[in-house]
């Protein structure tokens, strides 16, 4: 993406620092839509008002995971200050050394991944940090970056897609920036100049339900009612399935006591829908009748019948039925099992309408129908599906994040990558 031109409210981000009426405050919070800009101008803020201000100090950089802050915030800071500053990354002590205006900094690299992550950055020293997606963060972790920022005149920036209402950051700093002295910035993707009109265009199509709402308008809502409300059974199901095509894939949800449920996929020839062509569910509880691993599998043969899977995908907690399909020479891939991530994923592709079920998956069409959110983990500030007939689902998220979550998606006439 080109930044030829920032938006008022990328130069605030940038600048606020520098402003009469604005350097009062101690931090900057920038939430709000994705593809807003907020990332790219408050990283390069951030190295702005660092390297003017100190030298010879020591900053953070955090991020959900390191892997994660090198992807939106590291990698894209050498092509940024290129002629401004000179940047050196050592990936082997996760630190950044930078060069500019006269001064030397150096900036740790934190992952703020569970609660346990604040122990990594005790006992430092810093003059500032940058939180990127501090949503992502637990508190403990973001609370004890802030308590390392002792040095005169440090500042702490976040930036952040919004999450729940009841989130801790929304209710403890965005409700209460004023008392933290703390300014607010709150970005839409119109503030971005360098997107182009009809990419806005096709991410306004991407998401529907609290995805929509949290993702594109950029508001702190709460998961709440059906997951799926996009799913239309007129839509996505059908009693006559088109032509397929290419490799077939059988997502598994295993259970012994619960459901276990097998879900068979191929592609519609010529495009890029996926059809879910049947679904084996067994419930040792409604039958009173508990199956051994080897059942299952002399199951999942029988229910083939000629269909040779590429691959398996199975949730990697089902360690002893992996096993017994790798045992009977089937092709295991372990699930992805990002909850959020893969109900994110599966709703794009039905609002794509790149999904789509035989009207004999009855069981995975009751689910879809009934799948909601946890209202109690909502008022916790925690975005859960409720755990009760849920195992149809847990499939369809597996196949959809394992095995498409990185092809393209085509919502109208342009492609969306996941």
């Amino acid at each position: 993406m080109n930044y030829e031109r920032f938006s008022r409210k990328q130069l605030l981000t940038l600048l606020w620092w520098k402003q009469a009426e604005l350097n009062k405050y101690d931090g900057l919070i920038c939430d709000g839509s994705v593809r807003s800009g907020k990332t790219v101008a408050m990283s390069v803020g951030f190295l702005l008002w660092a390297m003017s201000t100190f030298d010879g100090c020591k900053f953070a950089l955090c991020g959900k995971t390191i892997e994660a802050l090198r992807r939106n915030v590291v990698s894209l800071i050498p092509g940024l200050m290129d002629g401004i500053m000179r940047v050196q990354e050592r990936r082997s002590d996760n630190t950044m050394t930078v060069w500019g205006f006269g001064h030397v900094n150096t900036f740790y690299l934190f992952g703020g991944r569970d609660e346990s992550s604040y122990t990594l950055i005790q006992g430092m020293t810093l003059a500032g940090v940058l939180f990127d997606e501090v949503a992502l963060m637990p508190r403990s972790f973001v609370e004890q970056a802030l308590a390392r920022c002792s040095i005169s005149g440090s500042r702490y920036w976040f930036n952040c897609n919004p999450e729940g209402s009841s989130h801790w950051f929304y209710r403890e700093w965005i409700l209460k920036a004023e008392a933290h002295n703390v300014l607010h910035l709150h970005f839409t993707m119109a503030d971005n100049l360098a997107l182009d009109p009809a990419v806005r265009a096709r991410y306004e199509t991407m998401y529907t339900g609290v995805f929509y709402d949290r993702y594109i308008r950029g508001l702190w809502v709460a998961a709440e009612g059906r997951i799926y409300d996009c799913f239309d059974p007129a839509k996505h199901m059908a009693s006559t399935l088109p032509e397929l095509a290419g490799d077939c894939y059988v997502s598994c949800d295993y259970g012994t006591q619960n459901a276990t449920v097998f879900l068979l996929w191929q592609r519609e020839r010529g495009t890029e829908r996926w059809i879910c062509r049947r679904e084996y569910y067994y419930s040792g509880r409604e039958k009173k009748r508990q199956k051994t691993d080897k059942e299952f599998c002399t199951d999942l043969g029988a229910w083939l019948g000629d269909d040779r899977p590429r691959a398996v995908v199975v949730d990697p907690s089902a360690a002893s039925f992996i096993a017994e399909l790798r045992q009977a020479g089937y092709p295991v891939q372990q699930a992805d099992n990002e909850v959020l991530d893969g109900i994110r994923n599966v709703s794009t592709r039905l609002q794509a309408g790149t999904l789509l079920f035989s009207a004999s998956c009855v069981h995975t069409a009751e689910e879809f129908q009934a799948y909601a959110w946890d209202e109690k983990a909502a008022e916790r500030g925690e975005d859960k599906p409720v755990k009760v007939n849920d195992h149809c689902m847990d499939a369809v998220r597996y196949f959809v994040t394992t095995i498409l979550g990185r092809q393209v998606v085509r919502v109208g006439k342009r492609p969306a990558r996941l």
